[in-house]
């Protein structure tokens, strides 16, 4: 072989060494390294063309968060091979999915009552208020009056039976508590009350008159047989309560009697006023 095949040879060489270089780096170093320490141990079975292109595909790619250098090469059959982690399960977020608010429920039971606790301590006396606006007018009811005055200028004989002394003329009649039709005063504020009783006697005849409260004798007005006509008085004070009747009444005809007066003067008066409430202290 002349010097122009030696030539050839040696480009050819060259050219082969270039193409298997890389491919022999990928070789891992763990590899070459266990014959020489295993020594006799037998080489792992073949394993079919799909199996390895399976585990292949499954175990050579890099792992999360880990990247292999680029000049490593792993196998199926090699120890250590590096385990690649699952996925992770994509996460739904839940507030975003939330729906309507829902009618509101039947009330529940009422639970049981708790222990009454201790009293707790007094707190601190606040800042005085303002002075309040002036209230309205009290009612005049509250003051309370009862008064009448009344006479009769007619003379009154007696009768078989007792005779309601009845007046003709009033001179105070407030609120018109005296009822001037039936001669008697009815009592609607109760108390204590003073009644005064004047007449005029007639001459020859007896004066016998009686101030009654509620159809009793109380007091009398009496005066004997005399030649000459005179004033006679009687004055007492009454308790009342609502409703009571108080009047004067003529003494019947057991014996004659009368009392005098015309239409010129009043000489027959009955009077009385309320002293003191019943409600007052």
């Amino acid at each position: 072989m002349g010097s122009r095949g030696w030539g050839l040879a040696l480009v050819c060489c060259l050219l082969l060494a270039f193409a298997c270089g890389p491919a022999l780096s990928l070789v891992p170093r763990v590899q070459q390294e266990q014959p020489e320490q295993e020594g006799t141990t037998e080489p792992p079975p073949p394993l079919d063309h799909a199996d390895r292109a399976e585990e292949k595909h499954d175990k050579y790619g890099p792992s999360q968060g880990e990247q292999l250098p680029a000049s490593q090469c792993f196998r199926c059959c090699d120890p250590a091979t590096p385990v690649y982690q699952a996925a992770p399960v994509p996460q739904i977020n839940i507030t975003i999915l939330k729906g309507e608010k829902g009618d509101r429920g039947d009330r529940g039971l009422q639970g049981k009552y708790g222990k009454t606790g201790s009293a707790g301590a007094r707190g601190h006396i606040g800042p005085k208020g303002q002075k309040g606006s002036m209230g309205a007018p009290g009612d005049r009811c509250k003051n309370h009056y009862a008064a009448f005055s009344v006479g009769r200028k007619k003379p009154l004989h007696s009768n078989d039976y007792y005779q309601t002394v009845v007046f003709d003329t009033e001179f105070v009649n407030l609120y018109s508590h005296f009822n001037m039709f039936t001669g008697k005063f009815y009592c609607y504020v109760p108390g204590i009350y003073f009644f005064s009783l004047n007449v005029h006697t007639w001459n020859q005849k007896e004066t016998y008159l009686h101030v009654m409260k509620n159809g009793e004798e109380v007091v009398i007005l009496y005066a004997q047989v005399s030649d000459r006509s005179i004033m006679q008085s009687q004055s007492l004070m009454l308790e009342l309560r609502e409703q009571d009747e108080v009047w004067v009444r003529l003494f019947r005809g057991e014996r004659e009697n009368a009392i005098f007066s015309d239409e010129f003067d009043t000489y027959i008066t009955f009077s009385g006023y309320l002293v003191k409430h019943a409600a007052e202290p």
